[in-house]
């Protein structure tokens, strides 16, 4: 993908007023990320993954892209910071209690997220939220239940007049 295209699909994570001001970086296959354009406004959005199943570009604050970080080198989220991110063009099929799975197994989980935001780093502020291994994907839950990295999901349904 180009630059251009890979600006475009970042941008697609977030509203428009959210996308316009923020940093877009790409991360390369071998973990590099690489400023497309700066930001000015604490969110960073990244484009679509291209080795996933569906399209997963996602947008954060600062404390998020903090926690994406630590999930994605497999270390301990920062403590104390809870954190924003937007997924609204969808979201990569995943696990819902593996989040290191990279395929559908008959143990993992595997659920169709869609269109979403994600509160991160609220490790036990998310009392009362169903936290099921095959969770109802049309209402909030909780992702990684039990896992360093668990987190909110609240899926967005947006009006089909909202979409054109």
């Amino acid at each position: 993908m180009s630059d251009e295209d890979l600006i475009k699909s970042a941008m697609a994570a977030a509203p428009p007023a959210v996308a316009k001001d923020a940093a877009i970086v790409a991360i390369s296959p071998d973990g590099q990320m690489r400023e497309l354009r700066k930001g000015t406004n604490g969110f960073t959005c990244l484009p679509d993954n291209p080795s996933t199943p569906g399209p997963d570009p996602m947008c954060g604050d600062r404390n998020a892209m903090e926690w994406a970080k630590a999930w994605i080198e497999k270390k301990e989220p920062p403590r104390n910071k809870v954190g924003f991110l937007y997924m609204l063009a969808g979201g990569t099929d995943a696990s819902n209690t593996d989040p290191y799975a990279q395929k559908p197994e008959a143990t993992n989980n595997w659920v169709e997220t869609g269109p979403h935001v994600m509160v991160v780093g609220a490790k036990g502020m998310m009392e009362g939220y169903p936290r099921n291994a095959k969770p109802d994907t049309s209402q909030p839950y909780v992702m990684w239940p039990d896992t360093p990295y668990e987190h909110l999901m609240l899926p967005v349904h947006m009006p089909e007049a909202a979409t054109r």
